[in-house]
Formats: structure tokens, C-alpha cells, sequence
């Protein structure tokens, strides 16, 4: 096992011998990396022990140990009491035995991902790699297998940008309702132990109730730079309890560790993060499954995933359709985002076929319509309609009803993209953003194209708007007029 003392120490060498140190002053030199804010749109990946039950969502572990809970009834009903079949007992059946790195890293590319991000511990506590830290880890038990080293091999072989997230913090609460009752979960708990430490469950958003210890936040950053060093991601995403009071210190301290680790690699990096648990402008706000309202100057991210009610494989979830995440995409990368989409594979490390039909669908449409994606920038408005997009997080619990009046904007080099959200049957089209004396637009429009068709529509300027005309132009998806600037 990994001698802590001396890899602590190592970590703060680090920091001491780089550009980076570890206050925010410091670490506001960050500056999001040009192939991150041209690469749009990455995958998520949730999977691991919790694939093995399926059902519920990601929590299970969690959720299996609260009395009365649908998962307590059902865990109960199939595997039987829980001091006799608890959480760990899933780790055998955990096997990844149809996991192929290499499918897996044909299907992003696929669906025009640049980028993948698979979780590499979640709130369970399991790591999907090989670890000096724990023996609860995918080499060691289970799929015995460096799941997360196989995925960074076949993914940058496709040139995908190999990226991990941490959702460790929660570990510190997960498992504490095991101990209200006689289970698995049992005092004493040691530093080692699959369900340590299990304490006290905090307030969900609260800042300060139950603070972790000293151990544990050493245990996290360890856990964190082993991920570094031993994986070079270029994007860390960390979940939402690190907003806690008690991790600033030791997230400062990952960040210099990061960051200064990246300029000896000479590749740029990015951190994700929810709520404030970065100082802005030291790292990337992501928003969960939700998105803003409004153009922002800086870089953000939404992450969301395919299935509106869990973001790990069941059998029960309930999928958006192409349609629905395309229009996303379009809506969030015209405000200055990336859209990071999650998908759930089973135990088995298959994908299922709704997870798959989707991804390729979303595939088909940036074939046709990337250049209005990848590399762009922001113009001087976001788009134009009357769908009102909610702001923040979780808020995207259902469709939002895009009407042909709702229009956005991209622009790269000579080019400025409207994509239209729902094309209109009668292939009429009014872009008020560009109409005569518009106070968005002074320019000459020297052409009008558009992707994917090869009618040109007719088009005339008023003091109302551009209005563009097609015949044979239909598409249930989101349609781009590429518009040719002199």
C-alpha cells in the first residue's frame, strides 16, 4: 500500500516548486484551455457497483439501508436482510464481463463526442481502477480489471480527451443509515473499510453540519492525486458536497497539485464544479441537469444525462429523446457551454440499446451540423423566441416546448449559424435578431446555406426580420442556416 506520510509530502512539493500555489489568488490564473471551449460536448459515465441492482437510481447504496425506503423494500425482498447480504455483497456480482474499452470508444466517436468522462468513484466508495489506496477497487475485486486504465487507452486512441470524475466527498455520510439498524454496516470503522467512515448525514446542501475530519480529507486529496498522477485526465469534475466548509483547504491544494502537474505535461486542464466550491474564475461552474437562461462571458458547463430519473443503468428509466438533447446542445453552446451527457452501461459493461440508439441519433445530427458547434464562439446574443429556458439546476425535468421562433446563434471565422429549434412546416423562417437597423447585426449577408439540404432558401431583409423561404426543407430535428458574412 501507498506510504501516505510521504505522498502528502510529495504533493506539497509539488505545489512548492510550481506556478500554482494553494490560495485563490494564486490559482486565478487559470484560464479554461482553447480545446475545451471548442469541444462542446463530452459523455458521462456512470457506472459501477450500483449497475449491479439497478434499480432506483445511483443511490441505492445509499437508499438500501433507509428503513421504509422503496429500496430498503426492495433489497429485502431479493437479497434478504441486510447483515446477511449487505452493499458489499453486490462487489463479486460485479462483474464487467462484456466490457470492451474499444466499442465503447467507437460509439463516443460516434456520437461526436470530444470528450469522456467516466466516474471514477462514486459515493460507494468502490474505485473503477487500480488503486495503492484501498483494496475496494475494480483491479483488486470484482471485474479484476483497471477499468478506468483499458478506457483511457482505447479513448485517446480516438483522440476522445480522457477525463474522470471524484464524487468520494459524500463517502463521508453515504452509508451512516446502515448503522440504525442491525446490518452489515457495523462499529467499529477503520480507515480501510469499505463503508468507513459513515457518519451522521448532513442537511443536503449544508456547508457545515457533520464536518469531515482531518483523515478523511487527507484519504479524499490522496484519492484525487493518485487519479493525477496516475491517469493524466484532462478534465476533473468533482460533485457537489466539496462546497463543504471543511474540503476549501484541500481543494486549493488539489488544484495547484493539478494545475502545476498539467504545465509539466504540456497539456492544459479543467476543473469542474458545482455551487461555490471553487472562488470563481479558478476553475469551470458545471450546472446539474440544468442550464442558464442567458449568454454568460465565461466558459460553463451543464451536466445531464439521457434518462430524466437516474444517471446509472435501470430498467425503469425514462429517456429523453434525440430531439430533446439536441435542441439543449444548440440552446447551451450558444450561451458560451458545453453539454456533458451521461450515460448508464450495465454490470456486464454493456451499453443498453436505448443509451446507444440515442448517442448515435445525436451522432447523425453533428455529422450533418458540427461546424455550427465544435469551435464556435458566442455572438452578440445568445438567440431569439419565446420558450422561456429556467435557469439553474435541476430544471430540466421535462421538455421544453421550442416553438420555430426559437433561434440561436454561434459564429465561427466568416460564418454566423441560426439554428432553428423546431422547423416550421411551412418553412417559413423570421430571424428578427437580423433584421434591418437590428442592433445585434450592421453587416452584408453575402449568402445563405443550409447544412444538410441542398435547396437554398429564398430570403429578404425587412424592418421586421430576415425572412428565409423553403419548399422542400423538413426535418424533425434542429435545422442551421449557415449565413455567409462580408
Amino acid at each position: 500500500m501507498l506510504d501516505r506520510k510521504a505522498y502528502l509530502r510529495t504533493i506539497e512539493e509539488q505545489i512548492a516548486r510550481g506556478r500554482f500555489k494553494d490560495n485563490w489568488d494564486s490559482l486565478s490564473a487559470f484560464q479554461a484551455p482553447a480545446w475545451y471551449k471548442q469541444a462542446k460536448f463530452g459523455i458521462f459515465i456512470h457506472w459501477g457497483v450500483y449497475s449491479v441492482p439497478a434499480f432506483g437510481n445511483e443511490w441505492y447504496p445509499r437508499n438500501m439501508y433507509i428503513q421504509g425506503s422503496k429500496e430498503y423494500e426492495h433489497h429485502l425482498a431479493t437479497y434478504g436482510e441486510h447483515k446477511n447480504f449487505g452493499y458489499k455483497d453486490f462487489i463479486p456480482m460485479f462483474k464487467a464481463e462484456k466490457f470492451d474499452a474499444d466499442e465503447w470508444a467507437e460509439l463516443f466517436s460516434r456520437a461526436g463526442a470530444k470528450y469522456v468522462m467516466p466516474v471514477a468513484e462514486h459515493h460507494d466508495g468502490f474505485q473503477m481502477y487500480k488503486s495503492e489506496l484501498s483494496r475496494f477497487n475494480a483491479y483488486e475485486q470484482g471485474p479484476r480489471r483497471d477499468l478506468l486504465g483499458e478506457m483511457r487507452n482505447a479513448f485517446e486512441r480516438r483522440d476522445l480527451a480522457f477525463c474522470v470524475s471524484s464524487h468520494r466527498a459524500e463517502h463521508w455520510f453515504f452509508m451512516s443509515h446502515g448503522k440504525a439498524f442491525d446490518s452489515d454496516i457495523r462499529e467499529p470503522l477503520a480507515r480501510g473499510d469499505f463503508y468507513w467512515p459513515a457518519m451522521p448525514e448532513p442537511d443536503h446542501m449544508d456547508l457545515f453540519g457533520s464536518q469531515p475530519n482531518q483523515e478523511f480529507l487527507e484519504d479524499w486529496l490522496l484519492r484525487c492525486c493518485e487519479l493525477v498522477d496516475q491517469y493524466r485526465p484532462k478534465v476533473f469534475y468533482f460533485d457537489w458536497w466539496i462546497h463543504n466548509a471543511a474540503f476549501k483547504p484541500y481543494l486549493k491544494k488539489f488544484a495547484a497539485y493539478y494545475y502545476n502537474k498539467a504545465e509539466e505535461w504540456g497539456h492544459p486542464v479543467v476543473i469542474n464544479y458545482k455551487l461555490d466550491a471553487f472562488m470563481f474564475g479558478t476553475a469551470v461552474p458545471d450546472v446539474e441537469r440544468g442550464q442558464f437562461s442567458d449568454l454568460k462571458p465565461y466558459c460553463w458547463q451543464t451536466d445531464t444525462a439521457v434518462a430524466r430519473n437516474s444517471w446509472c443503468y435501470t430498467p425503469d428509466n425514462a429517456y429523453k429523446t434525440p430531439r430533446v438533447i439536441v435542441q439543449d446542445l444548440v440552446d447551451i453552446v450558444s450561451k458560451n457551454g458545453n453539454l456533458l451527457l451521461n450515460i448508464g452501461p450495465k454490470a456486464d459493461g454493456t451499453i443498453p440499446d436505448e443509451d446507444r440508439n440515442i448517442l448515435l441519433a445525436v451522432g447523425d445530427w453533428l455529422r450533418v451540423n458540427g461546424e455550427a458547434i465544435y469551435g464556435t464562439t458566442y455572438w452578440r446574443t445568445y438567440g431569439e423566441g419565446p420558450t422561456e429556458v429556467k435557469e439553474g439546476q435541476f430544471t430540466d425535468g421535462a421538455a421544453k416546448p421550442f416553438t420555430s421562433e426559437d433561434i440561436r446563434f454561434t459564429v465561427k471565422g466568416r460564418h454566423l449559424y441560426a439554428t432553428v429549434l423546431a422547423y416550421p412546416e411551412d418553412g417559413v423562417v423570421r430571424i428578427r435578431s437580423l433584421r434591418e437597423r437590428s442592433p445585434h447585426f450592421h453587416g452584408i449577408i453575402k449568402d445563405i446555406q443550409i447544412l444538410g439540404f441542398d435547396e437554398r432558401p429564398e430570403w429578404e431583409r425587412n424592418n421586421e426580420a430576415l425572412i428565409l423561404r423553403t419548399k422542400s426543407v423538413s426535418s424533425p430535428m434542429p435545422v442551421v442556416f449557415r449565413i455567409s458574412i462580408d
